[in-house]
């Protein structure tokens, strides 16, 4: 699914930056302006056993204690999707996992799972489903694109590794 026109049906508005591809959190700090909205990280994570799939939403500069994260969220162990999987569930390439691929998950095959901290900003940075642009969209709009889709989040305050 297109992610533009399904924003303008439901009336979404965002300021779209373009921007050569990004591939991790720190070329995208270094191409983008300090943009009003809060900075997020995007894991694309599976539990080997129950082949569950989760997309986690963090604060850019988190860095998630996986294996706590699996105890909370009542998994075995977590590790990274592959990209394989991650194109097959949500048509996705590796840099572009966001915020909105919940509209390719026509399955409803990925949890989602976002940090407090961000369901509680009030815009959020997110790539539209690739890594040459971003997204500044207001968190109530992201709620009702969720709702649209008939989805909810886990919201959570996720577990992060302690500074060295």
């Amino acid at each position: 699914m297109a992610i533009y026109p399904l924003l303008d049906q439901l009336a979404i508005r965002y300021q779209r930056i373009d921007h050569p591809p990004v591939f991790t959190c720190e070329e995208a700090s270094k191409l983008l302006p300090d943009l009003p909205a809060a900075k997020t990280k995007n894991l694309f994570l599976r539990d080997p056993k129950s082949e569950r799939l989760f997309l986690v939403v963090s604060p850019e500069e988190s860095r998630v204690d996986l294996k706590a994260l699996a105890a909370k969220l009542g998994v075995k162990r977590l590790s990274f999707g592959s990209p394989e999987r991650l194109d097959a569930v949500l048509g996705l390439t590796p840099g572009s996992v966001t915020l909105l691929a919940m509209v390719r998950d026509s399955e409803q095959a990925v949890e989602l799972v976002v940090d407090e901290t961000i369901w509680q900003a009030e815009q959020v940075q997110c790539h539209p489903l690739v890594n040459t642009a971003t997204l500044i969209i207001r968190l109530d709009d992201v709620r009702r694109l969720l709702t649209h889709l008939g989805r909810q989040a886990t919201v959570m305050a996720l577990p992060v590794v302690a500074a060295d």
